[in-house]
């Protein structure tokens, strides 16, 4: 199935129209640099100018394992790659948030002054109708990603160019030393750009060029 090209503007009437069962859980994938944080929040705020405090943002990268764990296995070089989340941690609270038969939930958030997650730094009440969830590889194909396809309501893919995302990460690491940029870029963050890129499965609908 062809994902259809849309306008953020036009998305929050696509996520309202999934309300009828319940609480609706959007799906917005795309590889590092695409503009994820940017798109989701930007849902939220249309979402809530039509209901206040009716939608939340809960970002995937709350889920990555601490360094000491990756540290331990080997792992910190390729931060932020696949492996590196706890991904069935991960589903359970989506499917958490699905249920939606607690007062509030508390989810974690990554931070990245810090590059770590912060346990329960989100709160997250019942009253909140739609979730958007952001992350690189909620339509990843392989195994265990490809388990979080049937929580998502609707699903979303930012579709911009290769050679845009390497200029804008390009920038975003733009301070580091030269031997470290390139570790950075060519050892990590373009592999997962290219991953997502090739790897996930059609979204129901895209977003070109965010």
């Amino acid at each position: 199935m062809d994902s259809k090209i849309i306008d953020i503007q036009d998305l929050p009437d696509v996520v309202r129209s999934k309300s009828a069962k319940g609480r609706t859980i959007t799906a917005i994938a795309g590889p590092p640099g695409a503009g994820k944080s940017t798109v989701s929040d930007r849902l939220a705020e249309l979402l809530n100018e039509a209901e206040p405090d009716s939608a939340a943002v809960f970002p995937m990268d709350g889920f990555h394992y601490d360094d000491m764990i990756l540290n331990a296995r080997g792992w910190r070089p390729r931060k932020g790659a696949p492996h590196t989340f706890d991904v069935r941690g991960f589903g359970h609270m989506l499917d958490r948030l699905r249920a939606n038969d607690e007062p509030e939930v508390a989810v974690p958030v990554f931070d990245r002054a810090i590059e770590t997650s912060r346990n329960a730094a989100r709160i997250i009440p019942q009253s909140v109708r739609h979730i958007v969830v952001e992350g690189n590889y909620l339509l990843l194909q392989d195994d265990p990603w490809n388990t979080l396809a049937d929580r998502f309501d609707t699903t979303v893919f930012l579709d911009v160019p290769y050679d845009t995302l390497k200029a804008r990460l390009a920038q975003r690491w733009k301070a580091l030393a030269p031997d470290n940029f390139e570790v950075k870029m060519e050892g990590n963050d373009l592999p997962n750009v290219r991953l997502v890129q090739t790897r996930s499965a059609p979204a129901d609908y895209r977003i070109v060029n965010a």
